[in-house]
């Protein structure tokens, strides 16, 4: 598992002052205040965050040092990361990208579906997808009759797939 884990992507400069504009990968915009340290760019820069609002489906930042649209443009592209040991996750808890690329199995007969190629996040559940071994993706939502467990030690899901969840 990676050291630092991505939480923001700067996209562009918003207004004249320094504000920027970022895609965030976390559950809720205001958690990205509660990470305390946060790091820029390749190099894992220390960067304080001063504000932040959310605005439509994208989040506005301000960052100490960052004070003219020249400084917001030159940053743009730029990714923003947290360290992995600065969180502290709930039991049942993960974070996304440490998902993908596991096995799935079914967990009562053992079968192989697949590995997890991406995870959906814009239902009312995640969804899971996954790769077979003849190509086809496969689908399946993070609910408990279906998502048995997870076991981040050998990287292998295990699911229960409800009748027809696979059948087309």
């Amino acid at each position: 598992m990676e050291k630092y884990i991505e939480i923001l992507e700067i996209t562009k400069p918003h207004g004249l002052k320094g504000e920027m504009r970022a895609k965030y990968y976390c559950d809720s915009p205001d958690e990205i205040a509660e990470f305390g340290a946060l790091y820029l760019g390749a190099g894992k820069k220390p960067v304080k965050l001063v504000s932040h609002r959310l605005q439509k489906n994208m989040i506005v930042i301000e960052l100490e040092g960052v004070s003219t649209v020249e400084e917001a443009q030159k940053l743009s592209g730029e990714l923003i990361y947290i360290d992995r040991e600065d969180i502290e996750l709930d039991e049942d808890v993960w974070f996304i990208r440490d998902l993908i690329g596991f096995d799935v199995f079914d967990a009562d007969t053992g079968v192989h579906y697949g590995a997890v190629e991406e995870i959906l996040q814009n239902a009312p559940t995640d969804v899971y997808s996954i790769r077979n071994t003849e190509g086809k993706q496969l689908l399946f939502p993070s609910i408990p009759e279906v998502l048995i467990d997870i076991d981040l030690s050998e990287r292998k899901i295990f699911i229960r797939p409800l009748e027809g969840l696979f059948d087309l």
